[in-house]
């Protein structure tokens, strides 16, 4: 048997990015979370929390950051979210709205680029 304070908790997706602040405001826009109540006035972090509980999502400063290229190899991808939706063509149009790049379609789900170039999915599956 383990014990319990042995066994690590998910806390958060960490995206490396040019610009924390305003890509953690692009995903609090996509998600309808709350923007980060602190922000880091270097601009070097930022974190935004699911209200309704669980994985935080949060965003660090890398300098000379290179997006993914995907699909082309150059700049591996290498993760990528995975976000559930009820309406894929709603959710489409919202995320094309606020600054999101549609890259292909698989049927029930889309593959976008966020404004710093991370791959993600919206998925009605």
């Amino acid at each position: 048997m383990i014990m319990s304070d042995a066994v690590p908790r998910f806390g958060s997706v960490v995206l490396d990015c040019p610009d924390p602040l305003s890509l953690s405001e692009f995903y609090a826009r996509l998600l309808g979370w709350p923007s980060d109540p602190e922000p880091d006035p270097a601009n070097g972090w930022a974190s935004l929390a699911d209200p309704a509980g669980g994985v935080m999502l949060e965003f660090q400063r890398v300098e000379d950051y290179k997006p993914p290229t995907w699909p082309a190899p150059d700049v591996p991808q290498m993760s990528h979210l995975d976000l559930r939706v009820e309406d894929l063509e709603v959710s489409h149009a919202r995320a094309l709205e606020i600054g999101a790049t549609h890259l292909d379609d698989g049927g029930t789900f889309r593959v976008y680029a966020d404004p710093a170039g991370h791959p993600f999915c919206l998925c009605a599956c």
